[in-house]
């Protein structure tokens, strides 16, 4: 029974990660997470410098998943650098993803192209979807933006990039973002992040449980599966097969890894329930894994990937 996979050169023992924002703030937590069973570590999503995010309290476990209001709270790109430059060849069998997410179009150039010249070999993810930053709109929602963005990235980076897209609802969008991807040789593409500004109320307090945004959160867990799974699929079945997926969204089990993977997605990224279990998750839901594949006979993710049958 094998959880290998592979997105574009390089290839993972294991298809699960954390998401970025989930046990990587520190060089500390990125170990933990490469020495237990994941197959790869995200950092952070970095700004040019450290920021302290929005005020506590901003995230809270609810029966079902999540909320959170985190405002990219961060070490800064420099320090996020420095940890997979030194960690790169210490650990080859557990690539690298190096997560940035600028507040503006030049931040995002300016971190991007000091990537490019720097010894860094991992993967890249520009991170379009952040949905908690007050007063700022998530790129991956401005169509026109996100093209631009690209093509200037692209005007100069040729390292291995993803990107983070938000969830998307309308099938219109799903095209009309696959056409545009599309024309770009990105490596993967990541869906989904949080679905941004849901609501959740203390009944007894009657009161929101998040400070930031007067209790507008983005929501994870149970909460978003579905909309993961469809945006999955989608894109999966709209973009160039050499443009990989990493499924994110709702993974608390190995059932949940397995319906990500036949829709499409080549790895996954574990955020909510990793914030809740810990790194042991990863042992967990590998086991869960391999114990579904063993049941329907697959050897292998390939063997299912993307074939998810319609009626």
């Amino acid at each position: 029974m094998s959880l290998k996979t592979t997105i574009n050169q390089f290839t993972f023992e294991n298809c699960l990660m954390n998401a970025s924002g989930v046990h990587c703030l520190t060089s500390t937590d990125m170990l933990d997470v490469l020495n237990s069973d994941a197959g790869a570590v995200i950092t952070k999503s970095a700004t040019p410098q450290e920021r302290a995010g929005n005020p506590s309290p901003r995230y809270f476990d609810v029966p079902l998943g999540s909320i959170n209001s985190m405002g990219l709270p961060n070490n800064g790109f420099d320090y996020y650098l420095e940890f997979v430059l030194g960690q790169q060849d210490k650990t080859p069998e557990k690539p690298l993803f190096f997560s940035v997410a600028g507040m503006s179009f030049n931040e995002n150039i300016d971190m991007l192209t000091k990537i490019q010249e720097s010894t860094y070999t991992g993967l890249t993810e520009l991170n379009l979807s952040c949905p908690n930053l007050p007063g700022k709109p998530q790129v991956g929602y401005d169509f026109e933006q996100t093209e631009l963005i690209l093509t200037e990235v692209f005007s100069f980076f040729t390292k291995p990039l993803g990107v983070k897209l938000p969830p998307y609802f309308d099938i219109v969008h799903f095209e009309q973002m696959a056409d545009i991807l599309n024309k770009f040789p990105l490596t993967y593409v990541n869906s989904i992040n949080s679905i941004g500004n849901g609501l959740y109320i203390d009944i007894d307090a009657e009161s929101v449980v998040i400070k930031p945004k007067n209790g507008f959160g983005g929501l994870g867990g149970d909460y978003v599966k579905p909309t993961a799974l469809a945006n999955v699929r989608a894109f999966r079945t709209l973009l160039k097969p050499e443009i990989a997926i990493v499924g994110t969204g709702g993974i608390k089990s190995g059932q949940d890894a397995f319906e990500h993977i036949l829709c499409g997605a080549s790895m996954l990224q574990i955020g909510t329930q990793l914030q809740k279990e810990g790194t042991a998750a990863f042992e967990r839901i590998s086991r869960e894994l391999a114990e579904v594949m063993a049941e329907k006979g697959y050897q292998t993710l390939d063997e299912f990937r993307g074939k998810l049958k319609t009626i």
